[in-house]
This record gives C-alpha cells, sequence and structure tokens, in this order.
C-alpha cells in the first residue's frame, strides 16, 4: 500500500510538472509568472514543502533550458514553493497560510535573492535591491488567488481530504463557514487593491485609471462580503414560533 501511494505520488508530481509548464506562459510577464504560483500552492497543499520545492526546481529547469527563460524561473518560484508547503502544515492545513508562504517566499524572499542572481551571473544592469519586489508580489497575488478559491472549493466539497489520503499526505479539514466565506470575499478585493497599485510599477504606466480600479475594487468587494454575511446569517436564522398557538 505505501508503495504503491509512493508511485502514485511521482505520478501526480509529474502530471503537476507537466501542467505548470504548459500553463506557465498564462499572464507571464517577465518578473511575474502567475500560474508557476498557482501549481507551487496546488502541490503544496496536496504533497508537502519538499514536493513542491521539487516541482518547482524541475518546472524552473525546463523554462529556462526550452523556453529561455532567465534564472527568475528559479528564484520565483523555489522559495515560495517551500514555504507555502511549511506554513500549511504548520498551520495544521489552513489553505490561506498556503497561500501566504507562497507570497513571502517569492514576494519578498525570491525577489531579493533575483537582484544579485540576474547582476551577477545574468549580467542585467539598472537593477536595485527590491526592482523585482512589486511584479513578483502582483504575480504571487494572483496566482495565490487563483490557487485559494480552486483548492476552496475543492476542499468545501470533500475531494482535498480524500487526494491527500490518496497520496499518504497529512488528511486536514478546513471546510469554510459563512464567516470565512465572507473575509475571502473582502480579502479578494484587498488582493485586487495591491495588484491595481502595482500594475503601473511593473508597466511603467502613469495612467490614473488604476488608481480608482484599487480603491473601487476594494469598496466593492468589501461591501460585498458584508451584504453576503447578512444574506447568510439571516437567512440561516431561527424562525420565531411566538403568536403560533
Amino acid at each position: 500500500m505505501k508503495n504503491s501511494k509512493s508511485i502514485l505520488k511521482m505520478v501526480v508530481l509529474a502530471m503537476l510538472i507537466a501542467i505548470g509548464v504548459v500553463i506557465s506562459p498564462i499572464l507571464r510577464v517577465e518578473g511575474m509568472c502567475p500560474m508557476a504560483h498557482f501549481i507551487n500552492i496546488v502541490c503544496s497543499v496536496f504533497m508537502g514543502p519538499w514536493y513542491s520545492l521539487l516541482c518547482a526546481f524541475i518546472i524552473g529547469v525546463i523554462r529556462m533550458v526550452l523556453m529561455g527563460i532567465p534564472p527568475l524561473a528559479l528564484t520565483g518560484a523555489i522559495f515560495g514553493a517551500f514555504l507555502s508547503g511549511v506554513f500549511y502544515k504548520f498551520s495544521k492545513g489552513k489553505i490561506l497560510c498556503a497561500v501566504l508562504g507562497e507570497i513571502i517566499g517569492t514576494g519578498i524572499i525570491g525577489a531579493i535573492v533575483s537582484y544579485p542572481v540576474m547582476t551577477l551571473i545574468w549580467g542585467k544592469d539598472g537593477l536595485s535591491l527590491f526592482f523585482y519586489v512589486p511584479s513578483f508580489i502582483c504575480g504571487t497575488l494572483i496566482g495565490g488567488s487563483i490557487a485559494y478559491f480552486f483548492l476552496r472549493k475543492y476542499a468545501d466539497g470533500g475531494m482535498l481530504a480524500k487526494t491527500q489520503d490518496m497520496l499518504g499526505s497529512p488528511v486536514y479539514s478546513d471546510k469554510s463557514s459563512v464567516l470565512t466565506n465572507a473575509i475571502s470575499i473582502a480579502t479578494f478585493g484587498a488582493i485586487l487593491f495591491v495588484v491595481f497599485l502595482l500594475v503601473p510599477q511593473v508597466f511603467k504606466s502613469e495612467s490614473e485609471v488604476w488608481s480608482y480600479l484599487s480603491y473601487g475594487s476594494i469598496i466593492l468587494f468589501v461591501v460585498l462580503a458584508v451584504v453576503y454575511y447578512l444574506v447568510k446569517k439571516l437567512h440561516k436564522a431561527p424562525v420565531s414560533d411566538s403568536g403560533k398557538q
């Protein structure tokens, strides 16, 4: 049984690597690859930090060799992949913590490490220590949001625990509630707020429309979160029996 689960893990790992290579060009610009972060988080939740690290490393090497991607393919993936799995494990299976680990690992650590790598090894000029931080954080927020909502639905349907059990990974229960769903909606607005603030820095745009979009998005989703919470709570409120004689 243990041997069969190990084989299944290798098969799933190979599938995630293949999918990661294929979908990595989606929404990609230099310094931002959202779908790589999506794969990192999914692999971390399915199989843990070491498998996620291996998955990110192999995808990065393949992208560098076959697609001509600079070393950002590695520095922008491996730290977030590992921390995502570590945060998920030590939080006892909180999906949001897996996303947070990816954001910290890639958006901050990976971005800072990318500076000496791209300057000293790749020979790129005009960079600063925090040059890649805006684009890396933007990419992790986009990819992390996609991963969170995918895994949230996967967990609520009971499939995540079954998948973890089949793979021989630790099984966690992280079912959503009305409150956590409302927080997720508001958090998505906060993510859009940060993304729209960072977009002008990534694409060197001076248009004020991004500022309007950033503040508009967080206001909209906070309002939606409050409305969702109130509607669900009122819908679940018990009907009073008073007056029924």
